[in-house]
């Protein structure tokens, strides 16, 4: 794995947290936004909080970027489980969320998996970019699977409401990730102008800005942990079924028990951030966070 793109990935890991707990500490001023209200987001952009949230989201895609232009995605996508980490003591300190064992046993499992997961997996394989109709088949399919899930985006607790957004906007994410792969590769050969002209830069723009969207709903919720952990599981997982699938990525294989290591500790990973999400104690569920003063 290249140390350098691997570092950029953590970094942008952080500027995720950062901003996913930014975006959340100027939401609980708010009564919460909604599609059915356009207006309630434009109201955000007049939260000093929630913009200097927006920066770091964007410092966080250029560093995700520059990781992916040095990197397979089915090896950067899943370091930005990470996020996780990040997101309990930023939660803890900026918006006051309970860190508790569970929390920390989760990230504990997080680090194992993901250093299993640095040292045994290495890209052996791949291309740069795929057909248009096979990038179209995968965006069909995201988008029902995305369907599917926000027809239970109403039920259960707010923990629940947030998970189940944070995973339509981590596919989203995850699908806009994958497509940043050849964005980003056409930029260097082809020139920006070629790129904008080109399906791929399009699906990319309107994934990241529709799981924009949604994560800014889920975090509404005033459910972080929740929102976070189901954003960074749900993203690696779509990106590295993506990667696999369209873009031909695979694990190196030689010898054959490293890519075997290397499946289990994402595998490890994956679960530990599963872990941090269900972390909650009953009754906790349902209860609104208190809002700060109103904003002016």
């Amino acid at each position: 794995m290249d140390d350098v793109a691997a570092l950029l990935a953590l970094t942008a890991a952080v500027c995720f947290a950062l901003a996913a707990t930014l975006w959340q500490k100027a939401a609980l001023n708010l009564e919460g936004v909604s599609f059915r209200h356009p207006l309630s987001f434009a109201v955000l952009l007049g939260q000093s909080v929630w913009l200097l949230g927006l920066l770091m989201q964007i410092v966080g895609v250029a560093l995700q970027a520059a990781a992916l232009d040095r990197g397979r995605v089915s090896i950067i996508q899943p370091l930005l489980v990470t996020t996780v980490i990040w997101a309990l003591p930023l939660g803890y300190f900026l918006t006051h969320q309970t860190v508790g064992r569970r929390e920390i046993l989760g990230a504990a499992i997080i680090v194992v998996g993901l250093v299993g997961f640095a040292s045994f997996g290495d890209p052996a394989a791949g291309v740069d970019d795929a057909s248009n109709a096979d990038w179209a088949i995968a965006v069909i399919l995201i988008g029902l699977a995305c369907t599917a899930l926000l027809l239970f985006a109403n039920r259960g607790s707010l923990s629940t409401r947030a998970a189940v957004l944070g995973t339509v906007a981590g596919m989203l994410y995850g699908l806009s990730a994958t497509m940043m792969k050849p964005v980003v590769e056409n930029l260097h050969t082809d020139g920006l102008a070629e790129v904008i002209a080109g399906l791929e830069f399009w699906i990319w723009a309107a994934a990241g800005i529709v799981g924009f969207l949604f994560q800014q709903l889920s975090l509404s919720t005033g459910k972080l942990v929740p929102s976070v952990a189901t954003v960074s599981v749900a993203n690696p997982v779509v990106s590295v079924m993506l990667g696999a699938l369209v873009l031909l990525e695979r694990l190196d294989r030689e010898p054959p028990w490293h890519a075997v290591v290397a499946s289990a500790s994402l595998g490890l990973a994956l679960l530990g951030a599963v872990v941090v999400s269900s972390a909650h104690e009953k009754g906790r569920d349902d209860i609104v966070p208190e809002p700060q003063l109103a904003p002016a």
